[in-house]
């Protein structure tokens, strides 16, 4: 189930970046890291990374859009059966895919960029980076002094996102403004996997 709104407020987004090559990942197993099963063990284990990753950001938005490498068909699928959006698209950069995500929901009230590698963020870290979207142009959270995902941008920011390009993602926009920063004992923020010896340090984080 989304999140409520007010009447009057126009939707937050969750914006998923999912339309990477999984290079590292692919390299050493052969396999999509989008689709892999959580191991044993972890939280939500045996559910597939990019499924893990939505079904945490969904209840916290409004909705969800999911851009994703058109030829990911079971990515897509996954999308899809979470009552998610998926914009398919080139194998792009995160910078290029907040772009797209942006500009197919140019009317929101903001955009919570979250990436399809990160399942371990619980769902009320995400819900309170949205709340303080309501009265802050820029939010991210932070754990243990690094500063993680998802990151809110406010409609404010629409034409810098618009312009991104390659896979620098939204460092620059970051680095003009000032964030408002939410201390959270929340691990997965920072928590991507792409390799599976970041299995390891996640089972860490479990301890």
């Amino acid at each position: 189930m989304a999140a409520a709104r007010a009447p009057s407020r126009p939707p937050i987004v969750g914006l998923l970046l999912a339309a990477g090559g999984s290079t590292r990942f692919r390299a050493s197993t052969g396999r999509d890291k989008l689709a892999e099963p959580i191991p044993l063990g972890l939280p939500c284990a045996g559910i597939p990374v990019i499924a893990a990753a939505l079904s945490a950001l969904r209840p916290a938005v409004d909705e969800v859009v999911a851009v994703v490498d058109r030829d990911n068909r079971r990515a897509i699928g996954l999308i899809e059966a979470l009552g998610c959006i998926p914009l398919p698209c080139a194998s792009a950069g995160s910078g290029e895919s907040i772009a797209l995500g942006v500009a197919a929901r140019p009317d929101a009230f903001g955009w919570l960029v979250a990436l399809g590698d990160m399942p371990f963020i619980r769902t009320a870290t995400i819900r309170a980076v949205a709340k303080a979207l309501e009265s802050a142009n820029l939010v991210a959270p932070v754990y243990r002094g690094r500063r993680g995902h998802p990151v809110g941008f406010g409609r404010i920011h629409a034409p810098a996102l618009f312009k991104l390009a390659g896979d620098e993602g939204a460092r620059a926009v970051l680095a003009a403004s000032q964030p408002l920063l939410i201390e959270t004992d929340d691990p997965g923020v920072v928590r991507d996997i792409d390799s599976p010896e970041d299995w390891k340090a996640a089972a860490g984080d479990a301890r």
